[in-house]
């Protein structure tokens, strides 16, 4: 995986971010056994975050098929990370995607992001606290600064569709290895390793990213945690929160 992130990655730090979708997308497909169906609703989600890319809220917007009105709820989303049954209906898909199931669902074109967000009326605070120091400090040499994240995920991720994350561990397919897989990122003056990591089989994972900042403004951390978050989204588990360790 390493060299695909590592190729990409580089696009997006010199590349304006406004190119890119900053939105999640989903599809909410119908009940388990209606294979081929067409979606039931689209959902438009987004994450608030504080300066060093903690998360402190989410918005939750979706539109219906069966009655053509766009509508906010807080309860929609949790209920995406608690509810297992509605988790296996949502298909994370591209800007692009959602496009096409909104033209073919009879919606037209998909309203713009910024009209998207204006949609969004029941904001969900989550909880905020400053990093967790799990020790003193420790930067290694050449580097000024060591941050650690933990990107947690409701659901499990299917390996097959892990390649663009980490590179898979020998026995990631057993439900008792800890460690799925591994990845690196070096750009000009940084360092970022990362884990994807089991919480009890089938419930849980998260993405452990360790940052060892050579440059001052750390400026690759966002867009590199914006691009593993959504690798794994496509992978199938639904993001919580982003927490910092240091």
């Amino acid at each position: 995986m390493t060299g695909d992130i590592r190729g990409r990655e580089r696009a997006a730090v010199t590349a304006a971010p406004e190119s890119q979708a900053a939105l999640d997308y989903y599809l909410i497909t119908p009940a388990t056994g209606a294979d081929g169906a067409p979606a039931e609703a689209i959902v438009v989600e987004e994450f608030a975050l504080t300066g060093d890319f903690r998360t402190v809220g989410l918005d939750t917007a979706g539109w219906t098929a069966a009655d053509g009105v766009w509508w906010s709820s807080a309860a929609f989303g949790r209920a995406m990370r608690e509810d297992p049954r509605l988790r296996a209906r949502a298909r994370a898909v591209s800007r692009p995607e959602a496009e096409a199931a909104y033209r073919d669902l009879g919606g037209g074109e998909l309203p713009g992001e910024t009209r998207l967000r204006a949609v969004f009326h029941d904001h969900r605070p989550l909880p905020d606290a400053p990093p967790l120091r799990l020790g003193p400090p420790r930067v290694a040499d050449g580097f000024h600064d060591t941050r650690v994240y933990r990107v947690l995920f409701a659901g499990e991720p299917h390996l097959s569709r892990l390649a663009d994350v980490v590179t898979l561990a020998g026995e990631a397919g057993d439900p008792q290895t800890r460690v799925i897989g591994t990845g690196e990122l070096r750009t000009d003056r940084d360092v970022f390793t990362w884990e994807v990591r089991r919480i009890g089989p089938g419930v849980a994972c998260c993405l452990d990213l360790t940052a060892q900042l050579g440059t001052a403004s750390g400026r690759a951390l966002g867009p590199l945690l914006r691009r593993l978050t959504t690798a794994m989204r496509h992978a199938g588990p639904v993001p919580v929160t982003v927490e910092r360790f240091s």
